[in-house]
């Protein structure tokens, strides 16, 4: 069992929903962004997505890709994810991080070279939403030999081959709450919760929903039937909005503080997130 199996066992018992935020490293810089995990594991954040910056980002809309844009001109890279990733166990962060990429970075890099290097970091999963469950295999058996879960996508146009996909979910199981790319959303359709109910019902794994969850009430909504909510563009929203701060040292201790509140404040109305 590595640290998301026994993150998931321990708030299943206390009937608590994980909170679970994605950043895009390097996004305003790389010491920033070491700055803030910590800040938001204390606001509340039970796993962390430490997204890889890409220069085709086709799952993520205009708030992600500003960000990998701006994480990019720094030349923030895979090797800097992983790095980060191993400073902030050096620094005690204890919460599991899932590294967040797509696989161009990492064919670069070499599939097994990357998952080698990320168990050392410290590195507890691994979602590439650009490869099909059909040529997963061998990534998902390399990443369990070093103890990394491979964690599926399944969005509402999955249909026939959800229950292939979860039959080999390790993790949890990241549903897409609806079509098309990352970008906060105003309300949700019925087949997002229909979706997670399917998942729900054809696996043990824990459930977790993503895309477009940027209000308390949608947290309180999808608390009452997942285990864990996604927080993306609404969160690297409110970073983009504090960047100017987060860059100068002698504003970036309240900044950081402002970008954990706005964080534990989503998940304030739901049954067990962030507290």
């Amino acid at each position: 069992m590595n640290a998301l199996h026994t993150t998931f066992a321990a708030l299943r018992k206390q009937g608590t929903v994980a909170c679970i935020p994605f950043v895009t490293v390097g996004d305003p810089d790389l010491e920033v962004t070491r700055a803030l995990l910590p800040a938001l594991a204390a606001a509340g954040a039970h796993v962390i997505e430490l997204g890889v910056p890409y220069s085709d980002p086709l799952a993520d809309g205009p708030v992600i890709q500003r960000a990998t844009a701006r994480a990019l001109a720094h030349g923030t890279t895979i090797g800097d994810v992983l790095q980060l990733a191993q400073d902030t166990r050096i620094d005690g962060l204890d919460v599991p991080l899932v590294l967040f990429s797509y696989i161009n970075p990492i064919m670069q890099y070499g599939i097994n070279a990357l998952i080698a290097d990320a168990a050392r970091s410290g590195i507890s999963g691994l979602i590439v939403p650009d490869l099909p469950y059909e040529e997963a295999q061998d990534v998902r058996a390399t990443a369990r030999d070093h103890g990394i879960a491979l964690i599926p996508l399944v969005a509402p146009t999955s249909h026939a081959r959800i229950a292939s996909i979860v039959a080999h979910a390790d993790g949890f199981v990241y549903c897409v709450s609806s079509l098309g790319v990352t970008g906060e959303r105003a309300s949700f359709a019925s087949e997002g919760f229909a979706l997670i109910e399917t998942v729900a019902s054809l696996t043990d794994v824990p459930v977790c929903v993503g895309f477009g969850i940027s209000a308390p009430e949608h947290v309180a909504q999808f608390s009452r039937c997942c285990d864990g909510i996604i927080v993306g563009s609404a969160l690297v929203r409110t970073i983009e909005q504090h960047s100017e701060a987060l860059l100068d040292r002698s504003r970036r201790v309240q900044a950081t503080r402002d970008v954990a509140h706005f964080l534990r404040t989503l998940f304030s109305q739901s049954s067990g997130g962030a507290q």
